[in-house]
């Protein structure tokens, strides 16, 4: 017997010993153990058909004909049109594989003597354009406000997070691993940096402009046990606009990176007096690692 076919029987076993736990339980416990066991095994299911679906897109791009693979996969030509033409795009889990967590730094609110944490209105809007585009993939997705000094949870999975490391130092060191991109400040405050051409952005916003950056990837989680996407602008239009971008580009970015590590310099052009994104688009290359 080989791996594989070793590893299935011990799965199988596994299945039957549970099943067979479950029918000694009370109705109750039994009906409420059989509901949980379905809806892990419909999550798993759910994720080896994306995989399955990305493996033969992949295909198809290589030059394989559909009839070529519905053959050597054991399936119909009808079955593998059906499953091309329906159900999530393999690029979801380019977001995350279940519900989403977007988490925002905050700041104080001002001129108060006890202020509350508030994020700010575009980090908000660009919230709602990330839940808009998880939703339009199948996913759901909530906001955590992270109150000052900043200290969000990052080893955790289907994360996302928003706002620059101004508001988020601990993001700000794990940004430090990019080998190609940085955010830094100085005494003009807060740019962004092309390591690997030398290129320094400093956002037109600082002087009046209606132009800002943004920083977009996907960097590790500090357990090494994952990663999560990141957006962060120079000033909140950035971030508003990096939200855009990754709304207009997501599947581009997905057949060019799959799960790898990767990040780009976005620029935002904006509507100052309406504060609405007009345009983005790419300042750098896609740089992976």
């Amino acid at each position: 017997m080989d791996a594989q076919a070793r590893d299935r029987a011990e799965l199988q076993a596994v299945l039957l010993s549970e099943r067979e736990r479950l029918r000694t339980l009370e109705p109750w416990e039994r009906a409420a153990g059989a509901i949980e066991g379905i809806n892990l095994h419909q999550e798993e299911v759910n994720e080896l058909s994306l995989i399955r679906r990305e493996a033969i897109d992949e295909l198809l791009s290589d030059g394989h004909k559909q009839v070529e693979i519905a053959e050597r996969l054991g399936m119909t030509r009808a079955r593998i049109s059906k499953l091309l033409a329906s159900g999530p795009k393999p690029s979801r889990v380019f977001l995350g594989t279940g519900h989403l967590t977007v988490a925002i730094g905050g700041k104080h609110e001002s001129l108060k003597s006890n202020p509350s944490a508030v994020v700010s209105a575009e980090a908000l809007s660009a919230y709602h354009v990330i839940r808009d585009l998880a939703v339009s993939y199948g996913l759901d997705a909530e906001y955590e406000l992270v109150p000052p000094p900043g200290m969000v949870r990052l080893n955790r999975t289907n994360l996302i997070v928003m706002t620059s490391p101004r508001l988020l130092p601990l993001v700000g060191q794990v940004l430090e691993s990019d080998p190609h991109l940085s955010f830094e400040s100085g005494g003009q405050g807060w740019f962004l940096r092309d390591k690997t051409s030398g290129e320094v952005f400093r956002s037109p916003s600082d002087s009046g402009g209606d132009v800002d950056y943004a920083y977009i990837g996907r960097l590790p989680r500090p357990d090494g046990k994952g990663s999560f996407l990141y957006l962060a602008g120079i000033h909140a239009m950035g971030t508003l606009g990096a939200a855009h971008y990754l709304m207009d580009h997501m599947d581009e970015l997905y057949t060019q990176v799959k799960a790898r590590r990767w990040s780009t310099l976005i620029e935002c052009h904006y509507d100052a007096d309406k504060r609405e994104v007009k345009s983005t688009s790419r300042l750098t290359p896609v740089y992976t690692s």
